[in-house]
């Protein structure tokens, strides 16, 4: 996945607000988001072609999200799949300081990523090119293929687009839907240069990247509110035609367990 854009304790109904699209080549195998025969709590959807996902949450609430940072230099062929870092954790049961900890003694094995991950209580934030795990106060947030919150245009793009959304009692994920597929590329000037060139810089700018053979295959909004509720839409697009087929999935359950006000 390459963008994120997260409101975490900020707004008084929502504990979580999350929007979210996966840029892939449009030939890898996808299978669409639900729950999986063989972790039952776990909804995401699944990379058929490494098996691990890139965003979920869990019945019991845990919540996992990763997106992968652009470094064409430091490319290792025989990396495992940054995707099981998140599946490992929706399907287990170490708490999520804890587990980043575990994965931080492994970091190097992995091409570049950045994790986002929680349970009903904590959020944390932990990169392989970040170093340190962080636990996210209330605020708001966006992610790309740098560190968190690098001021990228699709990044500061996404922020303000989600803070308007914010100012509404209920967050209609249509509005979320709607920003999520801004196709507007930035201005030269304002781009990163990270190795691919400027031809792809331009290309990967937008919020929602389409090319011929790579773009974007799905967005995903994610609310949780402060009774334990869970929204989880996912929309696919068509230009996906090889991987999940279009349309909207949306599970809507309430977090077992939970403490209401937590």
């Amino acid at each position: 996945m390459c963008f994120i854009v997260l409101s975490y304790r900020q707004h008084p109904r929502y504990r979580l607000v999350l929007a979210t699209n996966r840029d892939e080549f449009y030939a890898r195998p996808t299978a669409p988001a639900a729950f999986w025969d063989d972790a039952p709590t776990v909804l995401a959807g699944r990379d058929l072609q490494g098996g691990g996902t890139w965003l979920g949450v869990t019945r019991v609430g845990r919540m996992a999200a990763l997106t992968n940072v652009r470094e064409p230099n430091r490319h290792l062929d025989n990396a495992p799949t940054r995707g099981a870092l998140v599946a490992d954790y929706l399907a287990g049961t170490m708490p999520p300081h804890a587990y980043l900890d575990a994965v931080r003694q492994e970091a190097d094995r992995y091409n570049g990523f950045n994790l986002l991950l929680g349970d009903t209580k904590h959020l944390f934030y932990f990169g392989n090119r970040a170093t340190e795990i962080r636990p996210l106060e209330p605020g708001l947030y966006g992610l790309s293929n740098h560190l968190l919150d690098t001021p990228w245009p699709k990044v500061e793009r996404g922020k303000k687009a989600l803070a308007a959304a914010l100012r509404h009692d209920v967050v209609d994920p249509e509005t979320l839907f709607a920003f999520l597929t801004d196709t507007e590329q930035a201005p030269d000037e304002t781009l990163p240069d990270t190795g691919v060139g400027l031809e792809w810089e331009r290309l990967l700018s937008p919020i929602f990247i389409k090319s011929p053979a790579y773009g974007t295959r799905v967005s995903t909004v994610v609310l949780v509110d402060h009774q334990g509720h869970i929204t989880f839409a996912e929309r696919a697009y068509a230009s996906g035609a090889n991987g999940e087929p279009p349309g909207t999935r949306r599970f809507d359950f309430q977090i077992e367990n939970v403490v209401q006000g937590t």
